[in-house]
């Protein structure tokens, strides 16, 4: 695939690629990867980190093996990166989910630990994601839909850290469409992804059947959208905070004695807290509410508590709560852990 070489950054060329505008004021540690799919929205990142950066930029390219076509994806991957002069490290890895996990779910879990082994093994410290503003609704959208708290509304982070490496979306306020459209000016060939237009997955059908609606009826959707999830991270970060100071005084694992002290809404905010940061899991709102209920109960001294929450169970040992893996060997040990 031949491909036209990228200009070095002026101000001319930031104000026509939306994509390096939006990388002029980042602040990164170098060197940096791109994650690379062939796509259009990662396509025009790559171009833009190379013109920001020259020398400095590396590409990971994931492939799931989920499609026929994800061969042809890792060819035009080579290929660019070879016309442009750009390291390229492939890595291919196991997105089958589990039962009771979506597809997508278990394809990004796969994709991020293998960025970050590929970040780590070849010394790049940030890796530039390419989500942007369209996907950014999108996954507020998701969240709405299925009745997500403030996290699910703060829809995705600007910048984040997993498994020791920088992750980095300078594209969110940049449209979808701005960013084909310079790749169709410059002559820049990109890959199709076939799933980005198959009705089966939820965010193909938004994308094409939503996001038309939400731009007829509020033309500046995606600035308001970008708003709100903006207030819901402030808002989450503040409940974080606050559920961290009850943590302090009630104890991790909770008393529940000392727990009761607190209103109801400033239990749930810290046992959502405390299950979600010591133990990754996050229990819905149906057991959480059981939970409370049984906490409010609780004014026996042989009150028993048993919630299925996650893949495992919050149980009351010796007047405090202990959540209990189904992968444990022994309860005590695990209650021991906190």
């Amino acid at each position: 695939m031949a491909a036209s070489p990228t200009p070095r950054p002026t101000p001319a060329s930031a104000a026509a690629n939306p994509a390096l505008a939006a990388l002029l004021g980042l602040d990164l540690p170098l060197p940096c990867a791109v994650a690379f799919s062939g796509g259009a929205d990662s396509t025009a990142l790559l171009a833009a980190a190379v013109q920001r950066w020259p020398g400095r930029v590396h590409a990971i390219h994931v492939h799931h093996g989920l499609q026929s076509a994800a061969d042809e994806f890792e060819r035009r991957c080579r290929a660019t990166c070879e016309t442009w002069s750009v390291p390229l490290h492939v890595v291919a890895v196991d997105a089958r989910h589990q039962a009771g996990e979506s597809p997508e779910d278990a394809a990004r879990k796969a994709r991020y630990a293998a960025l970050a082994q590929a970040a780590r093994e070849h010394g790049l410290a940030a890796v530039l994601l390419a989500q942007h503003a369209d996907d950014q609704v999108e996954t507020m959208v998701l969240a709405l839909g299925r009745g997500a708290g403030l996290p699910g509304l703060a829809a995705m982070p600007a910048r984040f850290e997993r498994h020791g490496v920088v992750f980095c979306r300078p594209l969110l306020q940049v449209r979808g469409d701005a960013l084909r459209e310079w790749l169709q000016a410059q002559a820049i060939p990109f890959a199709e992804d076939p799933m980005n237009a198959d009705p089966a997955y939820t965010r193909s059908r938004i994308r094409h059947e939503v996001l038309p609606a939400l731009q007829r009826a509020f033309p500046q959707f995606r600035e308001t959208f970008a708003r709100s999830a903006r207030h819901a991270a402030q808002a989450q970060q503040l409940l974080a905070e606050i559920a961290a100071a009850d943590l302090a005084l009630v104890g991790a694992p909770p008393a529940v004695a000392a727990l009761r002290g607190l209103s109801r809404a400033r239990q749930g905010n810290a046992l959502r807290h405390w299950l979600r940061t010591a133990h990754a899991a996050a229990p819905s709102a149906a057991q959480l509410d059981e939970l409370l209920d049984q906490v409010a109960a609780c004014a026996t001294r042989g009150h028993a508590i048993r919630i299925k929450v996650a893949a495992g169970r919050v149980e009351l040992r010796d007047g405090a709560l202990r959540y209990i893996t189904d992968r444990a060997s022994g309860a005590d040990a695990q209650g021991r852990r906190g």
